[in-house]
């Protein structure tokens, strides 16, 4: 007999109510009682009634995950506990106090969650504006009450949704949505009736009516066909779109053929009056969200309050001075939305690569015809090798469909490729006097990290997520490091390119510099220390050269100020020879690497070559090291400031002797581990999880630093087991030498420069003690009118000048032409205004006889003070933005990362 033994219940009675709504498993639910009982138990503001719900649901979600057991989708979670979705991740992150209680399988799964959320926010927000440009409130009568503005938008919306969802892999790729956006607008458009238009659509929906092509599908005649002509004959709508939010329309273009037509004909989207059926699409989507398990979309046409983040993330209102005459225009300029900064960087890069081409340039030709090896040949074979990789790993990452955008992506890459390469060129030529590069262009290695970095700031450009700032750089499946995989390139050879690249290009954006400065400090980091990577065979070379009691590189003084003057040249070229005076160096040809003296005597035995790129390298990631340790040292431990050089110099000891320690791991985590065995061995309270906790604060951080960590071959444990296990034992000697009265020399502190990649981020201030501030060059809003000019920027983009109050009256610009006289008596010149080239510009300054320190123009006598005052600081700004890239001894402005 089978007897049926009744389900014991877990947890009070709401949690059994909320399981069996979620129709969780009986593991998820026992499992989650015991997780919900132990965070109550860490925290007893997590078991009160207010937030009780909230726990037990952020318990059955972590778990589920764990378990492969989702019975649910996210937003059926977010409704049953009333939380909204940037709710619902702010309170996950506090509930995580512990390292163990959110898995990185977790992580994964909401920061995949993040990012679609994030693009279907700003997508949606973007495209309800849009609609309203488009479409009329309130059409005229003879428009039928079916086609209302309310199914319109439901109608296009749905559309978009099921599109994105059935041709992107890629669901959090901003732009290649957006250009898929604007496909469902121009199909939409072309089959609303005219009357429901605003110009200027409604006049071009006429025109093709007019001209006879008809809205709806003729008998006979296949979707794809018919639609395939009508873009043919009537390119309008697409173009005003295009122009509208500046997109390119060839990509537009493409994707409407090769993507969102087949879309059309597999998904069986029939019209019905115009608009396709509601009821077809919606069956559909309902289908592809319950096989996702996300966020179901649709709920952003209700403006659901499950669908509403925590806090909007905007900048504040960046406005003009405001007039006191009312009846003159306040002008307003609004924060960029994430889909228009996308749009405004992409223009940039078009046209910065407006004057390159596809093929070498007739200098570059000049280059390689003064090589002892004409590399042409193997250049052009090359770069259309990788064409075809590139091309057919965009398509399996993004969609089958999307593989001629891969293409025009790459071709992008190509134009920056060459055009940096004879930038450089350019460069070493005026540095050393010479034309031969044979052996420099003869490198494989450097081509392709070269081409690799070119194609890489075009991604970037083009693969900007929505949550996006300026300090974050949001992971997506194309994100850095993928093309190192796609060029099939060490992360060690492509980190070597970077910083000359930066110099050779001094139009890249900010946006773009800063990125990759991320890629650089994600290889220092993490991603040269992997196995494979050719920084290992580099150490064990040098200590084999030096002696194992050396280190590997001469960085035994940190503290010498750090010199930004290496080039491509010398990294790829290196390892070179050593000589004790610096040499100017032969040509870099076929026989002769860089740097070497002309004449090298054989009579004694010559030590094996340095490696320079080993030794900039050690530099760069003892100065990352230091950084980080400091901001964290200040985050835990500012009351103890004698504990930081003994951390310091544990940690550089580790890295410099026991590197091996880094070998598949983190910088990171050697950085907590040395900050917790000097406070251990010091008696100082700071526990892993304070550590932990701080760390998670920190920019650009992931949480599988901490909860992930190589322990032996293929098996992984936290940070905690970590330091016991490894990273005690192996240093265990060394830390107990901090508790004796002879403690280890102190290593010396890194001399920290600011960082030469980047735009001054503050404004800088005028002498003599005014408050009055000249702010670097932004860029403009819009870039369709081609690069901006004094007459097309905005007030955003202009000179703010600001007394702390409104004005417009002629007293107030007397007040400022004031304060500027009075500043004149204290400033004084010290550089020759008729000096052939002036000197950096460390400070701003205004001259006191009305001659521009900048480029040494005169103004008119009739220009009043505060209109001369302008012009300079017109002047001044361009020159900080010229000088950008040469400040790297300015120690005055430091910015962490």
């Amino acid at each position: 007999m089978c007897y049926a033994f009744p389900r014991v219940e877990v947890g009070e009675a709401d949690f059994v109510v909320l399981c069996d709504a979620l129709k969780v498993s009986e593991s998820v639910r026992e499992k989650a009682w015991k997780t919900y009982e132990s965070l109550s138990a860490a925290d007893g503001a997590l078991a009160c009634d207010t937030k009780k719900k909230e726990t037990w649901g952020v318990c059955i979600f972590i778990v589920a995950i764990d378990l492969d057991e989702v019975t649910f989708t996210f937003t059926e979670l977010l409704k049953s506990i009333k939380m909204s979705v940037g709710t619902f991740f702010q309170f996950l992150k506090e509930v995580d106090v512990n390292m163990d209680t959110v898995s990185t399988k977790v992580d994964s799964t909401v920061s995949r969650l993040k990012k679609k959320y994030d693009v279907l926010f700003a997508l949606y927000h973007k495209f309800e504006r849009t609609c309203g440009l488009i479409y009329l409130e309130q059409p005229s009568s003879e428009i039928s009450a079916e086609l209302s503005s309310v199914l319109v938008l439901k109608n296009y919306w749905i559309t978009f949704l099921l599109a994105k969802g059935k041709v992107l892999q890629v669901e959090d790729d901003l732009v290649i949505s957006f250009q898929l956006l604007l496909c469902v607008l121009d199909y939409f458009i072309k089959l609303s009736p005219p009357a429901m238009l605003k110009e200027p659509y409604k006049s071009s929906v006429s025109a093709v009516t007019v001209n006879g092509s008809a809205r709806t599908p003729r008998r006979g005649q296949s979707r794809s066909s018919r639609t395939a002509k009508q873009l043919d004959t009537d390119t309008k709508i697409i173009e005003i779109l295009c122009k509208e939010h500046d997109c390119n329309l060839d990509e537009v273009k493409n994707v409407y053929f090769t993507s969102f037509i087949p879309f059309l004909n597999s998904a069986g989207i029939v019209a019905s009056n115009g608009l396709p059926e509601v009821e077809v699409i919606l069956k559909q989507y309902d289908e592809l969200y319950l096989k996702n398990k996300d966020i179901d979309a649709r709920l952003f046409l209700n403006h659901d309050e499950t669908l509403q983040p925590a806090v909007i993330a905007c900048s504040q209102l960046e406005r003009t001075p405001l007039k006191n005459n009312a009846d003159e225009e306040i002008n307003i300029v609004l924060p960029q939305t994430p889909v228009r900064a996308a749009m405004n960087n992409i223009q940039q890069l078009i046209m910065i690569l407006n004057s390159a081409t596809d093929k070498p340039s007739d200098t570059l030709i000049k280059y390689f015809n003064n090589c002892t090896v004409n590399p042409k040949d193997s250049i052009l074979k090359r770069v259309e090798s990788f064409e075809h990789i590139f091309k057919k790993k965009f398509a399996e990452a993004v969609g089958q469909g999307w593989a001629e955008i891969g293409s025009q992506r790459y071709k992008l890459g190509v134009r920056l490729y060459y055009r940096v390469m004879e930038s450089m060129l350019k460069s070493e030529e005026e540095r050393l006097s010479v034309q031969n590069f044979s052996k420099l262009l003869n490198d494989n290695i450097f081509h392709t990290s070269l081409l690799a970095c070119a194609v890489e700031v075009v991604m970037a450009t083009y693969g900007r997520n929505a949550s996006q700032s300026d300090s974050t750089s949001a992971e997506t499946d194309l994100s850095f490091p993928w093309i190192l995989n796609v060029f099939d390139l060490k992360a060690f050879d492509f980190y070597k390119v970077i910083e000359s690249f930066i110099r050779a290009e001094p139009n890249l954006t900010r946006e773009m510099i800063k990125h990759l400065e991320h890629c650089e400090h994600r290889i220092m980091e993490s991603l040269a220390w992997q196995s494979g990577s050719p920084l290992f065979d580099l150490i064990k070379q040098s200590k084999e050269r030096e002696g194992q009691a050396d280190q590997p590189e001469p960085t035994s003084t940190p503290s010498t100020p750090f010199q930004h003057n290496h080039t491509a040249a010398d990294l790829y070229l290196s390892p070179v020879k050593s000589p004790k005076k610096k040499a100017s160096g032969p040509p870099l040809s076929a026989t002769s690497p860089p740097d070497v003296p002309p004449a090298v005597t054989p009579q004694t035995p010559q030590k094996p070559q340095k490696s320079t790129s080993l030794s900039l390298f050690y530099k760069k990631v003892y100065l990352l090291a230091y950084r980080r340790l400091h901001t964290l040292f200040l985050h835990l431990l500012s009351d103890h400031p004698d504990l930081e050089p003994l951390i310091w110099t544990l940690f550089q000891h580790t890295l410099q002797n026991e590197y091996e320690l880094m070998r598949d791991r983190h910088l990171d985590q050697i950085m907590m581990c040395s900050m917790y065995g000097i406070c251990k061995v010091k008696n100082v309270d700071l526990r892993f999880k304070m550590i932990v906790s701080a760390y998670k604060e920190l920019c650009n951080t992931n949480q599988e630093t901490f909860k992930r960590v190589l322990i032996r071959e293929e098996q992984y444990d936290s940070i905690i087991v970590f330091y016991n296990l490894v990273f005690m034992q192996k240093l265990k000697t060394n830390i107990l030498q901090y508790a004796s009265s002879r403690p280890p020399t102190l290593s010396p502190i890194p001399h920290v420069p600011r960082s030469p990649y980047q735009f001054s981020n503050s404004p800088r201030r005028v002498p003599a003690g005014n408050n009055i501030y000249i702010s670097p060059l932004k860029s403009p809003y819009k870039f369709s009118d081609g690069f901006q000019s004094p007459t097309k920027m905005t007030p955003r983009s202009r000179i703010l000048v600001s007394i702390g109050e409104s004005f417009g009256t002629s007293e107030k610009f007397q007040k400022i032409n004031q304060m500027l006289c009075n500043s004149e008596g204290q400033l004084k010149r010290s550089a020759d205004v008729g000096a052939a080239a002036p000197k950096p510009l460390k400070r701003l300054r205004f001259d006191i006889e009305g001659t521009d320190e900048a480029d040494g123009s005169k103004h008119l006598p009739q220009e009043s003070k505060f209109q001369q005052k302008l012009a300079e600081m017109t002047s001044t700004r361009t020159r900080m933005q010229k000088q950008k890239l040469n400040d790297g001894n300015d120690t005055s402005a430091t910015e962490d990362k």
